[in-house]
């Protein structure tokens, strides 16, 4: 039976997406109100950084996976167009259900697809851009979600991750004072669940780091693969380029 990470803990592959589920069925209705407070606003800039850094273009298909509450969504269908596509899915159908309702709260509709990562229901080379924000981390098969990813793009495409990463040293006993005492309290406080928080906490330290990531997209077929960091590494944006 193959185990896995959630957080610091040991499971069967098998229970992860279950519990990764329950915890953003939990904080689905604070997600954004969180994403603020936690990072300060920064989560803004990044996934700002993000679109210029995807450049789409009018007429672009893109696929979001992890789209959850529908910021990337929303502003890439603003630079694609009529002509374009934007289609948001999550594996959550919660924080689906939270992203839609705000983008037709503001006049956007969208195709909106509950799906796994590991098993994208689309044909492949259907995407100029496929994005994914602070959402790999959190699946099982991380791999095996690149591999489809890269099915998913047209030659010349881009995928864009979008990911809590490794901070530089001088950061790192500041970070994780501010991630394992401050962030579940904080979630204790505005959205009622300090363990979803705490588990974000560990579900960083477990990730890949930047050149671990870089090297694992690149095994799955990126020829290239930038690497931004941001905030002093606190996040990253790796950027492959399907040849």
């Amino acid at each position: 039976m193959a185990s896995t990470h959630f957080g610091f803990k040991t499971v069967d592959e098998r229970e992860k997406a279950q519990r990764v589920r329950s915890v953003f069925d939990s904080v689905a209705p604070k997600y954004d109100v969180m994403n603020d407070l936690m990072s300060g606003g920064l989560h803004r800039l990044w996934k700002r950084y993000t679109l210029t850094v995807a450049n789409p273009q009018p007429g672009d298909h893109v696929l979001d996976i992890a789209g959850g509450t529908g910021d990337l969504s929303l502003a890439f269908s603003r630079k694609v167009g009529p002509a374009g596509r934007v289609v948001h899915t999550d594996i959550n159908e919660a924080m689906l259900r939270e992203g839609r309702n705000r983008l037709i709260d503001l006049g956007v509709l969208l195709p909106t697809v509950v799906c796994d990562a590991e098993q994208l229901p689309f044909p492949s080379e259907s995407f100029n851009l496929v994005s994914v924000a602070f959402g790999l981390r959190n699946m099982t098969k991380k791999e095996l979600a690149l591999a489809e990813m890269h099915r998913m793009l047209k030659p010349g495409g881009k995928l864009l991750v979008l990911e809590f990463s490794k901070v530089a040293p001088p950061l790192e006993k500041a970070y994780d004072w501010y991630s394992f005492n401050v962030l579940p309290k904080l979630g204790r406080l505005v959205a009622g669940d300090e363990d979803s928080y705490r588990y974000l906490a560990e579900s960083i330290r477990m990730h890949p780091d930047q050149e671990a990531l870089r090297q694992m997209m690149k095994s799955v077929g990126f020829g290239h693969v930038d690497v931004h960091n941001l905030t002093g590494g606190v996040v990253a944006l790796h950027v492959g380029i399907k040849c």
